[in-house]
């Protein structure tokens, strides 16, 4: 059963690996090689990625003792960062996170959740609900990259 969890800091770690391993090995679907590299860069900054956590302050989901995927909540309805574990996918570990999010977001208040989905992630975040709002392109380091703003209204 998938345990969700709020962030630590010894977490940053095992994070940062879900994210960088997600993106270069699942999004490299829908995406060329140069934009999972600029998205997910080899060259670690742990300080920048711990501090991004600390504003996010997300939610951890684990599966027998193994950290497999996050996600976060803002004040908003922003779900800025939704990650699942590249080898547990397909395990209830993204529906698990989702249904955290509404959890706590219906204590919240939130009555709209949105996010910047990629095109990978765009049919698990429909299957949930979500509609697009609009496409566009982002710019990561450099590089340009297709992805959907998406909204689920309450």
């Amino acid at each position: 059963m998938v345990r969700i969890r709020n962030y630590q800091p010894s977490d940053s770690k095992a994070l940062w690996e879900i994210y960088f391993h997600t993106v270069r090995n699942i999004n490299v679907r829908d995406y060329s090689q140069e934009q999972v590299e600029a998205w997910a860069p080899s060259d670690f900054d742990s300080e920048l990625w711990e501090k991004c956590l600390r504003r996010i302050q997300p939610f951890v989901a684990e599966l027998d003792g193994r950290v497999v995927g996050y996600t976060d909540l803002q004040p908003s309805g922003l779900i800025d960062h939704f990650f699942c574990h590249y080898e547990y996918q397909g395990k209830g570990v993204g529906r698990a996170l989702m249904e955290h999010v509404f959890s706590v977001g219906r204590v919240r208040g939130v009555s709209r959740y949105f996010s910047e989905v990629s095109i990978t992630a765009r049919p698990f975040y429909e299957h949930l609900g979500f509609k697009v709002v609009n496409e566009q392109e982002v710019e990561m380091r450099g590089v340009k990259l297709t992805n959907y703003v998406m909204e689920k209204v309450i």
